[in-house]
């Protein structure tokens, strides 16, 4: 009945469903192990012949509850909670990768993510080409490689707001036999759902809009269930072939849909670790609870100041997909009719001290390394998150140096276009 549901009622409803007489808002299990009454019972939890909980790392009842919210939310058929947005993107590509493997990725992906790709799983063997996200298709499939393993992109990049043309990196990735994942932190699947559009995996930084309070460091993968696997098993040993450390469990053949999930979670969580406090998703519980109404206000509120930073003689461009005229307008249209995010980039006019003079003058926009949540925010990305990147690698992700990232909040929208115009006038 869950999945009957329209996306507003799975926000609140999903994911906790209480029984007679227990608690109505999700608990909290706030404990690193369970109890069982003997020894067979936990012996069939490690081995995979039973479903529980013994050891938090893994799983939690509080973190499954939540990542069965967003699961429900994306459409997807089964999700895991991480300790961070990086940690699902790196769980998400080493849970098919391995040293030798290739990965192809959009060029434009948040700075973090470029680094972790292009630097730490380089020396990890995995080798990622990078590519254009507005290149014509036939230039796309010359980075596929024999060993490509995955295509990765984000449906808003941040902080480029480039909007990716999902069908086409889904027909890139399905013509080669590897999976699309998309990072949908930015558009949440209350304004997109890339499963409906061909996307494989989704994940999330849930600190952003998800959390909306900035609170509580977090990230997601979610399953489509689409992807088969068995089709190519020859690329993707680690779920068609026996895992000797689960006593030859091949996890496509006997988890079906939930393999993919059911293997990062066993084999990546178990080894690696990088699970949620039980406090830190009930948080972002709370957050996904009002996600449809904070959503539609963060884009209300962005569409009117991108208006204004437009018609303003102090700034040279802006860029926003809501606005007509932006080249990604027509995409924006089609994958997310409802409106895209309310972070948007923009540059004034004048030197890179004046951006700075502008920045420093601002009283209700804070300047922070965070965005997407529910205060306005502002930053450099050359001087702060993209700060390690050389100027062609910013130049070939579309960060120019004038380049600041508005993450515009659910204030009232006139003290918001206020604090610009009185931080505008100093310059």
């Amino acid at each position: 009945m869950e999945n009957d549901y329209k996306i507003e009622t799975k926000c609140i409803q999903a994911g906790w469903q209480p029984k007679c007489g227990e608690s109505r808002v999700l608990p909290i299990y706030q404990s690193t192990t369970f109890k069982y009454d003997d020894s067979d019972q936990m012996g069939k939890l490690f081995d995979l012949e039973a479903e529980g909980y013994f050891y938090t790392r893994l799983q939690n009842p509080t973190n499954d509850a939540v990542a069965a919210k967003i699961t429900a939310l994306e459409g997807g058929v089964a999700g895991m909670l991480t300790s961070s947005g990086q940690a699902a993107n790196y769980y998400a590509l080493f849970n098919i990768c391995e040293a030798g493997d290739h990965i192809v990725c959009s060029n434009s992906v948040y700075g973090g993510t470029y680094n972790l790709f292009g630097t730490t799983m380089k020396k990890q063997g995995v080798e990622c080409t990078f590519v254009d996200p507005d290149a014509p298709y036939e230039e796309l499939c010359q980075a596929i490689r024999p060993n490509t393993k995955a295509v990765f992109a984000e449906t808003i990049a941040n902080p480029s707001i480039v909007v990716l043309d999902i069908e086409k990196f889904a027909r890139l990735a399905h013509e080669h036999g590897v999976p699309l994942i998309v990072d949908n932190t930015f558009a949440t699947p209350i304004n997109c759902r890339p499963f409906e559009w061909g996307a494989d995996i989704v994940t999330h930084s849930t600190t952003k809009y998800m959390d909306g309070h900035a609170m509580a460091v977090g990230g997601a993968i979610i399953d489509s269930g689409n992807f088969d696997w068995l089709a190519h098993a020859d690329k993707f040993p680690g779920l068609t072939t026996p895992d000797e450390s689960y006593h030859g469990i091949t996890y496509a053949k006997k988890f079906g849909k939930a393999a993919y999930i059911t293997k990062a979670t066993a084999q990546l969580m178990r080894d690696l670790g990088s699970i949620p406090s039980p406090m830190n998703a009930f948080l972002l519980n709370v957050g996904l609870e009002t996600l449809h109404l904070r959503v539609a206000r963060h884009c209300e509120n962005a569409q009117k100041v991108a208006e204004f930073l437009t018609g303003h003689e102090k700034v040279a461009w802006v860029n926003y997909a809501g606005l007509p005229d932006n080249r990604y307008h027509a995409l924006a249209e089609k994958y997310m009719p409802n409106g895209t995010c309310g972070v948007m980039a923009f540059g004034i006019r004048g030197d890179r001290a004046q951006a700075i003079r502008f920045m420093d003058a601002l009283k209700l926009a804070a300047i922070v390394t965070h965005v997407a949540d529910a205060r306005t925010c502002i930053l450099h990305p050359a001087s702060h998150t993209h700060r390690q990147m050389t100027e062609e690698q910013l130049h070939a992700a579309g960060i120019s140096p004038d380049l600041m990232r508005l993450s515009v909040g659910i204030e009232n929208v006139e003290d918001i276009i206020g604090d610009l115009d009185q931080a505008l006038s100093v310059i």
